[in-house]
């Protein structure tokens, strides 16, 4: 089942405390970056977070999980009504993660094919 945009913008809402919070679709779902670090994601109208120090302090019960499948690296939210504590849970996880990488400039190198006789 895929996150319900309503859901989204709930979720979205409950963080503006942490500030900026921009959301788009990534992989039929939904992921989330502030200032550029990409910090969480909304899965079946469920809110996650990266695994952290941090996030483990936060969050004692919580168990690393794979909402998307692969390898565990998330935290299920499940308290979305205290906006303090989202506030800061995502201020220490973003904390914790490192910069994005920078986006290339200029064009794709084209990968040369030999030809074959």
């Amino acid at each position: 089942m895929a996150s319900s945009e309503e859901f989204v913008r709930y979720v979205v809402g409950q963080l503006d405390e942490a500030g900026n919070i921009i959301y788009k679709k990534l992989f039929g779902e939904y992921g989330l970056w502030l200032d550029g670090k990409f910090f969480g994601t909304i899965e079946d109208n469920q809110f996650y977070v990266k695994v952290t120090k941090a996030g483990k302090k936060l969050l004692p019960e919580a168990e690393s999980v794979a909402p998307h499948g692969g390898r565990p690296g998330m935290y299920a939210v499940e308290e979305l009504d205290d906006k303090a504590f989202l506030a800061e849970l995502v201020h220490k996880t973003w904390d914790e993660l490192p910069a994005p990488k920078p986006k290339r400039s200029g064009p794709r190198r084209e990968k040369k094919v030999s030809e074959r006789e």
